[in-house]
């Protein structure tokens, strides 16, 4: 107990932020429950608005997306396994609650998990595209504490999870290759190979 203190302490000192402006509890509690569109928005132009024979950073989105859906599929696991309840089940009436959620386990992230499993899925084939989504997945792993329904340390577990997910998925890309070339032999972008 005594060594999750300073996650508890965390928490607080971040949440306790929100509720005084109204501008950043729009921001954040937009990026804690829209992360998913956002991130569908990105792959799209990923997908679409790269040039017609960029098959690396294609063949990057494709491994992101495998290492988020693996990042998800761990998360939820543990998740059902591991009960850690909420912060604003844990701490009633002292939790700036700007979302609602369900009482589920808090532990861990799962929209952490998801998006630092894109950042490091993407980074293999665009820099540019890599840092826009650190930042990204960096604000929603924020805004998940400061709305409400995370310690830092589920966005933490999470984010790590997430790398390891994208790390993993970095072993097996032969694999996807298949998947791949057929996405680009829909849209005719050409043919993938490492």
């Amino acid at each position: 107990k005594l060594r999750m203190s300073w996650d508890i302490s965390l928490f607080h000192a971040i949440n306790g932020l929100a509720g005084h402006n109204r501008l950043a509890d729009t921001v954040f509690a937009f990026l804690a429950v829209q992360a998913p569109y956002i991130y569908g928005v990105l792959f799209i132009l990923i997908w679409f608005g790269s040039p017609r024979r960029d098959e690396r950073l294609r063949g990057a989105a494709v491994l992101a997306v495998a290492a988020g859906v693996l990042a998800l599929l761990i998360s939820v696991g543990i998740g059902h396994i591991w009960y850690r309840p909420r912060p604003f089940v844990a701490f009633p009436g002292q939790v700036h609650q700007l979302i609602p959620h369900a009482a589920d386990s808090s532990f861990p992230s799962d929209h952490a998990a998801g998006s630092f499993a894109f950042t490091a899925g993407i980074w293999a084939g665009s820099r540019v595209w890599g840092v826009i989504f650190l930042v990204i997945a960096t604000a929603v792993a924020f805004s998940r504490v400061y709305v409400g329904v995370h310690y830092p340390t589920d966005v933490i577990a999470g984010a790590l999870l997430g790398l390891g997910s994208a790390w993993v998925m970095r072993r097996v890309e032969r694999y996807l290759e298949p998947i791949l070339n057929l996405g680009l032999k829909i849209f005719r972008y050409g043919r993938y190979s490492r």
